[in-house]
């Protein structure tokens, strides 16, 4: 594994376990009848930029970008509609659905990369050739 893959890979991870961590305090919270939902915003403002760098560092790896922009997509829904604006069962949907794309990053970057067969790797080469 790459510098680069591994240092997303990591930060992938982070990412992941903190929207865990904060999923887990809005279902305690919501264990408790006639309590609004509450999330620390300042928390998801800083995981949601740390969201947005690796979805920068990601650029060269073309699998990653739907899952980590899917990912990003909910959490400006989140922030958008946060604090106050949700109840808990949507905040948990939206953490949910920002949850489930960094997990599948992290898969795909626990995986090895995918690597071209001769073939395909003479057919981009002359593809590109062609172009010019």
């Amino acid at each position: 594994m790459t510098a680069g893959r591994a240092r997303l890979y990591y930060t992938c991870t982070f990412l992941c376990v903190s929207f865990r961590a904060l999923r887990e305090s809005v279902d305690g919270h919501a264990r408790r009848p006639g309590l609004p939902c509450w999330l620390d915003t300042r928390t998801v403002e800083m995981l949601s930029a740390e969201l947005r760098r690796c979805r920068e560092e990601a650029v060269p790896f073309a699998e990653l970008h739907r899952p980590l922009d899917h990912a990003l997509y909910h959490c400006g829904l989140l922030m958008a509609q946060c604090p106050g604006a949700l109840d808990h069962r949507r905040c948990r949907q939206h953490l949910g659905a920002i949850i489930a794309p960094l997990e599948d990053t992290t898969t795909l970057l626990a995986s090895p990369p995918r690597r071209e067969g001769p073939w395909l790797a003479a057919a981009r080469r002359l593809g590109g050739w062609l172009r010019h």
